[in-house]
């Protein structure tokens, strides 16, 4: 063999033996089980954007048009009830109806998230892909319920700010805004996930929505100050928690509460909480959910 010959084949073995080295080198990753945590993150907020997404897919129809509605209320009762010139003790009447009107706002599009989305789901099927993922019962209960949240308040942000242009409203109390804002964008959100679980069909939905939740919304000081109430029903709507969202709601833009706002917080984070724990044990169990 020539010189040449020698130093080319001698080249190539050691270009062959890099390579190898190399390759024995190189570590092959295994495939192993991932850790997820405590809590799954990635899925708890997949899942809460989804339902954002969902719903401000149709903005004109899950957040213009509640503010639309709740706009014409005002505009009826204002002509029909002469509410440019009338007062609720000291408050001008149109001062004193806006906070208990964007309170309702909040309250229907909250339930009305959250009940669709789980009642969507199992007419079509789908729900199961909601199941199947690591998420744990309690991330399920909170991505559902601050979807739910997030459409209340931001009804509750456009349908102020249209309000603002006719009605001076003013903030007196942040604190109690950030408040019952959540509080009762939760606690409706947290009834709308039970109502969707027990519902089979959307005939019982809306027997939901008809018989139990627009009159409660709208017999709880709405319109009016439970003051004026006579005796057995002024105490009774001293127990009714939807007064308390709207009473502590009010009371963060005029100052003046019809009930105690210490009780209103008790009452609403109790209820919350009774609420968070039913809405977990039904995906525990599967209530409705699985076969």
């Amino acid at each position: 063999m020539s010189e040449t010959e020698n130093f080319l084949a001698q080249g190539f073995n050691e270009r062959k033996s890099q390579r190898d080295t190399v390759a024995e080198t190189k570590v092959v990753p295994m495939l192993t089980t991932r850790r997820i945590g405590p809590i799954n993150w990635i899925g708890l907020r997949t899942l809460y954007v989804k339902e954002v997404r969902r719903f401000l897919k149709v903005y004109s129809q899950t957040i213009l048009a509640p503010a639309v509605t709740t706009l014409i209320f005002m505009t009826i009762f204002a002509l029909a009830l002469g509410g440019a010139v009338r007062t609720i003790g000291d408050v001008p009447f149109m001062i004193f109806l806006a906070p208990g009107l964007v309170m309702m706002a909040i309250v229907q599009n909250s339930f009305a998230n959250t009940s669709s989305t789980i009642m969507i789901g199992k007419v079509q099927g789908c729900i199961v892909d909601v199941l199947m993922p690591p998420l744990s019962p309690s991330e399920l209960t909170l991505a559902f319920a601050m979807g739910g949240v997030s459409r209340g308040v931001l009804v509750a942000i456009v349908t102020a700010t249209a309000m603002s242009v006719y009605v001076p409203l003013a903030i007196y109390d942040y604190a109690a805004l950030i408040f019952y804002a959540l509080a009762a964008s939760m606690m409706l959100s947290l009834m709308g996930l039970i109502a969707g679980i027990w519902a089979e069909k959307f005939d019982s939905m809306a027997a939901v929505t008809n018989f139990m939740i627009t009159p409660l919304a709208f017999l709880s000081g709405t319109f009016y100050s439970v003051e004026r109430l006579p005796e057995p029903w002024f105490t009774v709507s001293q127990i009714n928690p939807f007064f308390y969202m709207i009473d502590g709601f009010r009371y963060a833009f005029i100052g003046r509460s019809d009930g105690s706002l210490l009780i209103g917080i008790l009452i609403l984070t109790i209820s919350n909480a009774l609420l968070w724990f039913t809405v977990r044990r039904m995906f525990v169990k599967g209530y409705k959910l699985k076969e």
